[in-house]
């Protein structure tokens, strides 16, 4: 087999070294996956034995049932956010010493290949529905995690290929999509200028966010994240992939948060574990990058190792539109084009496994109350929280109490937060658009939210305001409660802050189950709010809409949403907008302008960030800290000897299905009366600065106390 594939690649004046998996014969067929693993097989065959062999079993899968094949892949970046990457950064600090200690020099130690952390799951909504709350909760944000946040800027400046997007700059995933993603690297090989597939591992499962514009990465653990830094490719078995095709266009009155929660389903019963989808077919000539990205970013819902979308022209619309450099855009369609990694319709590749789905056929859906693959279509949404509820279809019970002086009647199911966040859909502007748009026909009607919703709007970059702004759609969100809380992920990684005492209240009197309503990706029990049992995940517009009804014991197609100031019935219908609304507001509010203003100072922080006194050091000086802990990986740095036969182990948790890591390591509120709660104690950490086990994840001691340590969690022991 000829594995000679080094060619040239002219773009403009410039000109690149490229291995084109297209000069191998039967690569033409491939999915547009495997030829970027191929592509990762051709270039690194040089320092790989074996990697001839490795393009053989991927170009002979699947024939003949050949043993499941392993190959190593080097992706060719790091993507991390501060939850995650912090203890990647305390094992990089805890090397240096080892370094040191060896005798050997600490500044050698270093990522291999590019980091890029996002710092945006520390911020929580504790202020809301006012002007103020953004300020106030940044401010916040940045008390609570002062130690953290010098430590990371600290790695920063200490370690090369290594860079922070400090905090209140957006969520990771979307981040990258608008704006670290490179679809094509350009670099530097043996001397020569060279081009190849940008491909990543994140430590993040929703990095498959990316997939969206045809770029190869999905979220790993910490160990395979660090080793990739480093270097070291990762070991994985060539992996099935499932085709699926999309045909037609969406229905009237759809949104992409309707079709990814019926892929999710469909693809949750097909059983894609451990596997790579691929979206092909007509369908995605109406499928922009934004519902893309949508879809790919639930990949880890559905159970997919990725779900990744070709390069076409909608994709090179979209890097114009996110004001990548002309040089990017060009470099991108020439490689693409020259490689085989260009949409092709005029012929299906091999897939393993195929599904289809006729867009025209989705309706408008919802997800919950407990799994995000659980789809309720909205014409069902009433009867099927009531089966929930009580399995009977009676009426929720009523409780009564008091909100600011005035005395409401609240039943089971009340709505009690309403969230616009996630970079699942805040990423895509046709659902951020058409929640303003919403918003303003209903403050037209003289509409309000009910009085125990807590609304909260979080963007996943500063873009997202910049349009809703342009478009004139701030004002009503606003009008509405749905102020500005924060750029980050806020309730969707449950950083949704307290509820209002009298709300809190009634739910512990009287054993309220409450709901919420949120346009993120994932809904576990007790993962947005520990009092917040029933969790619905919804477009950003009918996250609006819940919040004017107050109730999910609502039917949104014959039920109003409430009475407008003549004391009329209002209707779900009567404030949707339509699809060409949406489409004509796009084209006049979005611009590249706005993109290149959000992320022109990525790295460089706002005034709180360059405020940190960070010290300028090859070592960290290692602190009494609660936050930051000097791992005790390298404490014995002489060489273990043989590793032994562990003998008379003993299981710790027998659990049952559907369990995630938030389950195992929890990233949400700590428990006053739980292990870690009980040692932060006896370092003198009073309960209100317990923050979340998330943003305590650079300390050892309070992550092994945290295993296991989600409430919901059922030991069958």
């Amino acid at each position: 087999m000829n594995t000679d594939t080094k060619e040239n690649l002219s773009v403009g004046r410039r000109h690149y070294v490229i291995h084109n998996p297209m000069r191998i014969k039967n690569a033409k067929r491939l999915p547009f996956s495997l030829k970027i693993l191929l592509e990762n097989l051709l270039r690194f065959e040089g320092s790989n034995p074996a990697a001839r062999e490795h393009v053989r079993a991927l170009l002979n899968r699947g024939r003949d049932n050949p043993p499941p094949q392993e190959i190593a892949y080097r992706p060719a970046r790091v993507l991390m956010q501060d939850f995650t990457g912090v203890p990647a950064l305390v094992d990089l600090a805890a090397m240096r010493d080892a370094m040191k200690k060896l005798g050997g020099d600490p500044a050698g130690i270093n990522p291999l290949q590019p980091v890029e952390l996002v710092v945006d799951h520390s911020v929580q909504v504790d202020h809301y529905g006012s002007d103020e709350a953004f300020d106030l909760n940044t401010k916040i944000e940045f008390q609570r995690n002062k130690e953290r946040y010098n430590f990371l800027k600290w790695g920063q400046k200490a370690f090369s290929n290594f860079k922070v997007v400090a905090p209140g700059s957006g969520i990771v995933h979307q981040v990258n999509v608008e704006h670290l993603a490179r679809v094509v690297f350009d670099g530097e090989m043996n001397g020569a200028p060279c081009a190849y597939p940008d491909t990543l591992v994140g430590t993040d499962s929703h990095t498959t966010m990316v997939n969206g514009i045809g770029v190869l990465g999905w979220g790993v653990g910490g160990i395979e994240a660090e080793a990739s830094m480093l270097g070291q490719p990762i070991s994985m078995l060539i992996p099935k992939v499932v085709g699926f095709r999309l045909d037609a266009e969406p229905a009237e009155g759809t949104t992409a948060t309707d079709l990814v929660l019926t892929i999710v389903q469909m693809l949750r019963e097909h059983g894609v574990v451990g596997k790579f989808v691929e979206f092909y077919g007509p369908g995605l000539d109406h499928l922009p990058p934004g519902d893309r990205c949508t879809i790919a970013n639930m990949a880890p819902e559905y159970g997919a190792t990725c779900g990744i979308f070709p390069i076409d022209r909608q994709v090179i619309d979209y890097l114009a539109l996110t004001g990548r450099s002309a040089e990017r855009i060009e470099l991108v369609e020439a490689y693409a084009q020259q490689t085989g990694l260009w949409r092709d319709d005029s012929q299906d590749p091999e897939f393993d496994e195929k599904l289809a789905l006729d867009l025209s056929a989705v309706v408008a859906s919802l997800a919950g109350p407990k799994r995000p693959q659980d789809r309720i279509r909205l014409a069902n949404a009433k009867t099927a929280f009531r089966k929930e509820l009580n399995g009977d279809g009676k009426d929720p019970r009523p409780v009564t109490t008091t909100i600011r002086g005035q005395t409401y009647e609240l039943r089971d199911g009340a709505v009690v937060i309403a969230a616009i966040t996630s970079c699942t859909n805040t990423s895509n502007p046709s659902v951020m658009l058409a929640a303003g748009l919403v918003a303003e026909k209903a403050v037209a009607k003289g509409l309000t939210v009910k009085p125990w919703v807590k609304t909260s709007l979080a963007p996943g970059s500063r873009a997202v305001t910049d349009y809703l702004e342009k478009a004139k759609l701030i004002a009503p969100l606003k009008q509405l409660g749905f102020h500005l809380v924060g750029y980050g992920c806020t309730t969707c990684i449950g950083n949704s802050g307290p509820l209002p005492p009298e709300v809190e209240d009634v739910i512990d009197r009287n054993g309220l189950t409450a709901a919420a309503v949120l346009s993120g990706n994932r809904n576990f029990e007790g993962r947005i709010h520990p009092k917040v049992k029933f969790n619905y995940l919804a477009s950003p517009p009918l996250v609006v809409a819940y919040a004017l009804a107050g109730s999910m014991d609502f039917d949104p197609y014959h039920e109003p949403l409430a009475q407008d100031a003549a004391g009329n019935d209002v209707y779900l219908r009567d404030i949707w907008p339509s699809r060409k609304e949406i489409v004509a507001l796009e084209q006049r509010a979005l611009s590249a302008e706005q993109f290149v203003k959000s992320y022109r100072h990525i790295f460089e922080g706002d005034a709180n960030w360059q405020k940190l006194d960070a010290e300028e050091s090859v070592l960290y000086d290692w602190s009494d800290s609660t936050y930051i802990a000097r791992p005790p990986y390298f404490e014995n740095t002489e060489y273990p000897g043989e590793l032994q036969d562990l003998r008379g182990v003993r299981v710790l948790a027998y659990l049952g299905d559907s369990v995630t890591t938030d389950h195992i390591s929890p990233a949400g509120s700590i428990h006053p009366d739980s292990p870690a709660a009980r040692f932060l104690q006896s370092r003198s950490v009073a309960v209100t600065e317990f923050n979340s086990y998330g943003s305590r994840r650079g300390n050892h001691d309070v992550m092994v106390r945290g295993t296991f340590a989600n409430l919901r969690l059922r030991n069958r022991l």
